[in-house]
């Protein structure tokens, strides 16, 4: 029995924290979240980033090997005579490949002939080389098709003479891309 006023009679509070449901739990607050989640998505853009770049200096290389640098010859005949001259007279592969066309544009093929030419030239005594004047067979729009005969002299009187067909195209002025 219990008086007013008294406290109540009963069984002692239990301090035993490993009591069931009593005080504390037996395990620590939880632990935050890992910051996995933000490496993560950082690692994500990174990589995103990434891809973008080269993806976009791979297009920009394969979009600008293949542009004309410089300015073409403002006509067909013009581009196939300048382009004899660097190649017969000058013997200088490296201002005929300024001539081709970028799509054919392959400085180790375009030395090739020029020393081909040098080779076949040194075998004959004072050669020379003269075409005639470059005509124009076909022409439709930004392609051209152009002939012409190369013959050379020797000084000993020998001669010998080869057509030659060009295909020329226009982009920023005619470029030769193909000698048949």
């Amino acid at each position: 029995m219990s008086t007013p006023g008294a406290p109540p009679v009963g069984p002692p509070p239990v301090t035993d924290p490993s009591a069931p449901g009593m005080g504390y739990p037996p395990y620590g607050p939880p632990a935050p979240p890992k910051k996995q989640r933000g490496l993560l998505i950082a690692a994500i853009a990174l990589v995103v980033i990434l891809v973008l770049c080269v993806g976009g200096g791979v297009a920009a290389f394969l979009t600008l090997r293949n542009a004309e640098t410089g300015e073409g010859a403002k006509e067909p005949a013009v581009a196939v005579d300048q382009f004899l001259t660097a190649v017969y007279k000058e013997r200088d592969a490296t201002k005929a490949a300024k001539l081709v066309c970028s799509s054919s544009r392959d400085d180790d093929k375009i030395a090739a002939k020029v020393a081909e030419v040098e080779k076949y030239a040194s075998g004959y005594q004072n050669p020379r080389f003269r075409w005639t004047t470059p005509k124009v067979d076909n022409k439709t729009g930004d392609r051209a098709t152009v002939s012409t005969k190369v013959t050379m002299t020797t000084a000993d009187e020998k001669v010998a003479d080869q057509e030659l067909r060009f295909t020329v195209v226009q982009k920023t002025g005619w470029w030769v891309c193909e000698v048949a």
